[in-house]
């Protein structure tokens, strides 16, 4: 066995302690860089609140025409929930219940999911940037 000291990094959490308050902070601040990259979201406007209320979303909603369904399948909807998901689940819960009604949309998303789904992006980019996400103490 050999001691690498103090752990700095663990499935993509950037981990940072402060012995001198007892805290640690945890951030997935690589991660949703490169996730904002990946669906071209990295100089998307930041946004103050993470999930607006002019978002009525729900599972009854369905694309009502042709040209919307032909629309949304070429949208990687499915893919950015469960790249968010995984974001959540580390150290994102203030997010959950959003996600929970997005991913309950996977089947048949409509074009206000899409933009809920850019939005949250857009809250995690402000997140990162400006804040560690989670503080523990020891």
């Amino acid at each position: 066995m050999k001691d690498l000291g103090a752990t700095k990094k663990i499935l993509g959490m950037e981990i940072t302690r402060d012995r001198s308050i007892g805290k640690f902070f945890l951030s997935q601040q690589a991660y949703v860089k490169k996730l904002l990259k990946r669906f071209n979201m990295n100089n998307a406007k930041l946004v103050t609140i993470l999930f607006a209320t002019h978002f009525k979303l729900s599972t009854h909603m369905s694309p009502k025409t042709n040209e919307e369904m032909e629309h949304m399948s070429n949208v990687p909807y499915s893919s950015v929930v469960g790249s968010i998901i995984y974001a959540m689940i580390c150290t994102r819960p203030d997010i959950l219940h959003t996600v929970s009604v997005m991913s309950k949309c996977m089947v048949c998303p409509r074009k206000e999911h899409w933009q809920a789904a850019k939005w949250i992006l857009r809250g995690l980019r402000q997140k990162e940037i400006f804040d560690k996400l989670f503080v523990y103490s020891l």
